[in-house]
């Protein structure tokens, strides 16, 4: 069962009464399809799953028809039961939400008992209409990368396995041919989420730079770099805004993401550097083409990766929820995070054998800003693997 606590989540919302459409929103192979198809087998409810993934492009049309086989599948049942539509997706199509607000409006004026799930990739479905067109009439539901315990108990994974391979449920049958797994995270989806997901949701002016963009993320996750430092490391032709745009896309997606520098300021947050983080291991490891075996051995280099393990993990574990993701550095002290929860937060770092005054940075951060929790994960502190089960909010 895939992630039994949001399946559960799910069906506890659509066997509610039909008050919102709900959105599973989040990137691409991390199961938003697999997770409505088990939902629509499990219900008794009369159902309809479309999706608007194929080579060429849909149009509102296509909504529309999908919407009308819904309804003739309404007039066969009891009405107080309900439909299930599912629109898997749709962001693909222009001006979609403004389709769906008039057919789910027509409905509740007709009183005609559709239940409809929207399927897209991320929060750029939200950036393309969700929010305008669709207020007052939604529910996001955000479907974050697999966690260490869902690919554990999924897969057998071992904590060494989940922080090489990361969490993309549709490659964990490739992983005993290394080869072939890491082209598939290459081909179908670092790619594919940007050839087809931002480039298509977004206008793009200098599609090669937006991939520099996004290696120098993987290239540099878990460190911190200016915009400036940025431009001048791409080599290419392009500004401070453009990259800052494109690493807010790649974000989107589910990709790369640049954290703020934690401050009780907000402008300085705003302000501040960001410090580079992939959302998944397996953007790391897989273009590496370093196995397992040999990752292991590189000291460095699988420092490096636990070291993004914990980031990616407060971070998907953060999304949807009140919790927020900040690093902190100043001058050669710093924390590696800080998960702050309302006027709570607390700073993390992660120990190991190799770093040395790990602690002049906490004693700074907690001297300057008195954190309600102070966490040491590694060797001397919060064993790894029990930091990985554990959920970004819970600290806090």
């Amino acid at each position: 069962m895939y992630k039994r606590s949001l399946y559960n989540n799910v069906i506890k919302r659509v066997l509610e009464p039909r008050t919102f459409i709900q959105v599973l929103a989040g990137p691409r192979q991390v199961g938003k399809t697999t997770l409505a198809l088990q939902i629509k087998e499990s219900l008794s409810l009369l159902s309809h799953y479309a999706s608007a993934d194929e080579p060429t492009l849909r149009d509102p049309i296509w909504i529309e028809q999908q919407w009308e086989i819904a309804r003739l599948l309404a007039q066969k049942t009891n009405n107080s039961e309900g439909v299930l539509l599912i629109l898997d997706e749709v962001q693909k199509i222009p001006e979609w939400s403004s389709v769906v607000k008039k057919l789910w409006d027509q409905d509740s004026i007709k009183n005609i008992n559709l239940k409809v799930i929207v399927l897209g990739s991320s929060t750029l479905l939200i950036q393309t209409g969700l929010a305008e067109s669709l207020t007052g009439r939604f529910e996001v539901i955000y479907i974050s990368h697999w966690e260490f315990e869902e690919c554990r108990d999924a897969f057998g994974w071992n904590l060494n396995q989940y922080i090489y391979f990361g969490g993309y449920p549709g490659a964990a049958m490739l992983i005993s041919d290394p080869e072939r797994w890491s082209r598939y995270i290459i081909d179908s989806i670092i790619e594919t989420s940007i050839s087809r997901d931002i480039m298509l949701m977004a206008r793009i002016h200098k599609p090669a730079l937006l991939r520099r963009v996004f290696e120098l993320g993987c290239q540099y996750s878990n460190y911190v770099l200016s915009y400036q430092h940025m431009v001048g490391q791409l080599q290419a032709a392009g500004n401070v805004h453009t990259v800052a745009h494109y690493l807010d896309l790649l974000s989107k997606a589910g990709l790369v993401t640049g954290l703020q520098k934690f401050s009780p300021t907000p402008l300085r947050q705003k302000a501040s550097s960001p410090k580079l983080q992939v959302l998944n291991t397996a953007l790391i490891s897989a273009p590496s083409y370093c196995s397992l075996e040999n990752a292991q051995q590189d000291g460095e280099f699988w420092q490096r990766l636990i070291e993004c393990t914990v980031g990616a993990h407060l971070i998907n574990t953060s999304l949807g929820t009140p919790t927020e993701i900040f690093y902190w550095k100043e001058g050669n002290k710093g924390v590696d995070f800080v998960i702050k929860k309302g006027k709570r937060f607390a700073p993390v770092i992660i120990s190991n054998n190799k770093k040395k005054k790990i602690h002049s940075g906490l004693e700074e951060f907690s001297h300057k800003f008195h954190p309600h929790k102070r966490l040491v994960v590694g060797n001397d502190g919060i064993p790894l693997e029990e930091f990985l089960l554990t959920p970004s909010s819970s600290w806090l």
